[in-house]
């Protein structure tokens, strides 16, 4: 097949001190590929590995529990421990030596953790259940909430001793600092909620935090939730204006997303009309800060893509189902596929007995044809 013309995708990018040799990054995808300490298995180095040589200019790891009582499902990757440095430095080298780069993602599940994956209650900033038929959490105490300001910063200088290239924060999608963050999930009525920059505490404490072990000069991104669809959750003026205050949190970009659990992304996306669902907001964000912008969403086709970046309401343009399909994509597209073969089924999640996530719509797909 031959090279289709460059275009803006395949431009060199950067995400603060972070050069990237073109502009698709893999959006963080859980893999449940991680062992019972949350320690990567050999099946999750491959799978970095096979994204570093489908061509693809950032990987950004599924989250990684940063505290034991993070952790969202009993699969789910650590960095919580200084045991595991050693193990991610050999995920990171298998992708340095396939020409790769990958930041880690750092998460604390908050009140939306497996409870049979946690020693102990769930915990949050107040006592609101995700749910009618979910645990209630346990409203975080101030030193509790200085011991997972410290669990961040202590895992963000193992992932640097491992080798990553950068580091993620996990603001959306309803855990820990998504749940500071909206007044659906913060009741507090001390320093740590209220208004909207007193909930954002939590999140500029961390930053400060992360930013004090890593150094200046070490890129550090966030991934956050702008809005959250929910009854009295944040709303796109409220993401506005915590994207807004990004850079004098000492951030270096952001990945623009928003929902909670299942709200967080969408199925069944085959016409262009249904991609990049969170450019509106992409869009407006680009009059509130300089930082680089991750879009995030639904983006399927090249065409898409390139409009998005032409556009420049994104720098950067984030994929996460179809490089479980196609984990050579970008290459793909660079030669001159026009889009992902991707259908958005979301049926890539393992069941019952089964370890890592995979596309199940080619599975079954090839068992009904025999």
């Amino acid at each position: 097949m031959p090279e289709k013309s460059q275009g803006r995708l395949f431009e060199p990018a950067a995400i603060g001190a972070l050069e990237v040799p073109n502009r698709l990054v893999r959006s963080a995808t859980a893999e449940c590929l991680s062992d019972d300490r949350g320690s990567p298995l050999p099946e999750l180095t491959a799978m970095y590995s096979a994204l570093a040589q489908g061509g693809v200019g950032l990987i950004i790891t599924g989250h990684a529990f940063v505290h034991p009582g993070g952790r969202c499902h009993k699969h789910m990757s650590g960095i919580h421990d200084d045991g595991l440095v050693a193990a991610w430095s050999a995920v990171t080298a298998a992708v340095h030596q396939a020409g790769g780069k990958i930041a880690l993602q750092m998460n604390h599940g908050g009140r939306q953790c497996d409870p049979t994956a946690v020693d102990g209650p769930l915990v949050a900033p107040s006592p609101i259940p995700l749910s009618a038929d979910s645990p209630r959490p346990v409203e975080l105490t101030d030193r509790g909430i200085e011991d997972l300001i410290r669990a961040f910063a202590d895992a963000a200088g193992r992932a640097k001793a491992a080798g990553f290239d950068a580091l993620q924060i996990h603001g959306a999608h309803g855990y820990l600092v998504n749940s500071f963050n909206s007044p659906a999930s913060n009741w507090r009525r001390d320093a740590w909620g209220g208004k909207l920059m007193r909930r954002v505490r939590f999140l500029e404490e961390v930053g400060a935090a992360v930013r004090g072990v890593v150094g200046d000069d070490y890129p550090v991104f966030i991934k956050l939730g702008t809005v959250d669809f929910v009854r009295d959750g944040l709303t796109e003026q409220d993401g506005l204006e915590i994207i807004r205050h990004l850079a004098d949190m000492g951030l270096d970009g952001v990945e623009i997303s928003g929902g909670i659990g299942g709200e967080s992304s969408r199925a069944g996306i085959r016409h262009r009309d249904q991609e990049a669902y969170f450019l509106p907001i992409a869009h407006k964000a680009r009059y509130v800060t300089d930082l680089p912008i991750i879009l995030v969403g639904g983006m399927r086709s090249r065409e898409v893509m390139e409009e998005v970046l032409v556009e420049g309401s994104a720098d950067l343009v984030a994929l996460s189902r179809p490089l479980i399909r196609e984990p050579d994509l970008p290459n793909r597209l660079r030669a001159g596929q026009p889009k992902a073969t991707c259908v958005s089924c979301n049926r890539c999640w393992p069941r019952e007995g089964e370890l890592g996530v995979s596309c199940r719509y080619v599975a079954e797909d090839e068992a009904a044809r025999g």
